[in-house]
């Protein structure tokens, strides 16, 4: 991996990933189950990186809120592990790739209500859940969690928007209700379904979503002190490199080479361990719903800069 003395300037660089990747013309696909997003321009192009040594690069809509969508998966793993003092985790939720749709009905009720990873919906309502037995707002505290370690006041939940998501729900409640018949949830299915959606429904920018994320490339150190352990840290890691980009994680790896986690907002949020978190978001989504634009972006970042874990 290139070192961050011996990587050519990034400030440049990023301008010129937005010059070469803003798109030009409506291509790829919105969500049909989230209306809010189809008001999204189509133009819409920020990256951000944010370095282990405290620096902050960032160009084009790097200052714009978007909805961080399923990134919002990658923090509530980080609270739930924090927390998990009695090992308990990973006995309700899996941590291999999934191979099927990220919603899917069908693999959760061949397992025996136990999510192949927590990176799936299904998954990611179980920690939901696991968060819920502290708290039943659960989603307030991944808000908290998101404002303390971006060390930006300006994340918000729209309330709005997630009420709008949380009608076109059914399939996420029919997982949910999946989980608790096969006693893998202690809350309500419905009390889980929304909690999880409302932390879907955060807003924050590629600036504060890369200065969430650093702990990760820092050995689980935040801003505010320790997050994580150094071994929990990297393998939230290994789970965003191998389950991270839905059905995509074999070609993000083959292009991009990172660990990184998407969400149908547009964003992408990836670690470059020991070196810096990236966030990168365009709002067309490829047919895995992925950032057409933002993959394209990394992939050339990683290329120009030499960062990558292989």
């Amino acid at each position: 991996m290139t070192t961050a003395l011996e990587a050519p300037p990034l400030g440049p660089i990023l301008d010129d990933l937005v010059r070469r990747h803003r798109p030009q013309r409506e291509t790829g696909s919105v969500p049909a189950n989230i209306p809010f997003l189809a008001a999204v321009p189509y133009n819409k192009f920020g990256i951000a990186v944010a370095t282990a040594s405290g620096e902050v690069f960032s160009s084009g809509d790097a200052h714009v809120p978007f909805s961080i969508q399923s990134i919002s998966k990658v923090f509530t793993l980080a609270m739930a592990l924090r927390d998990d003092t009695s090992g308990t985790l990973w006995t309700r939720v899996l941590r291999e790739p999934s191979g099927t749709p990220f919603n899917s009905l069908v693999q959760l009720e061949a397992e025996h209500g136990i999510p192949r990873n927590p990176f799936i919906n299904a998954g990611a309502l179980v920690v939901t859940d696991h968060l819920m037995k502290e708290t039943p707002d659960a989603a307030t505290q991944v808000l908290r969690f998101l404002t303390a370690q971006s060390g930006s006041a300006r994340p918000f939940i729209d309330e709005a928007a997630a009420a709008s998501e949380l009608s076109g729900s059914s399939r996420n409640l029919a997982l949910a209700h999946f989980l608790k018949d096969f006693g893998n949830l202690t809350q309500t299915a419905e009390s889980v379904v929304e909690n999880y959606v409302r932390h879907c429904s955060i807003m924050m920018t590629c600036v504060e979503l890369a200065k969430a994320g650093l702990f990760l490339a820092r050995d689980g150190e935040g801003t505010l002190g320790t997050v994580l352990s150094r071994s929990d840290a990297k393998r939230i890691g290994s789970i965003m490199l191998t389950c991270g980009m839905y059905d995509a994680a074999g070609e993000f790896a083959y292009r991009v080479g990172l660990p990184g986690k998407s969400g149908v907002g547009g964003g992408i949020l990836v670690i470059v361990p020991g070196e810096c978190a990236i966030c990168v978001w365009s709002p067309r989504l490829d047919s895995k719903g992925n950032s057409l634009a933002g993959t394209a972006a990394l992939a050339e970042l990683s290329d120009r800069t030499g960062w990558s874990v292989f």
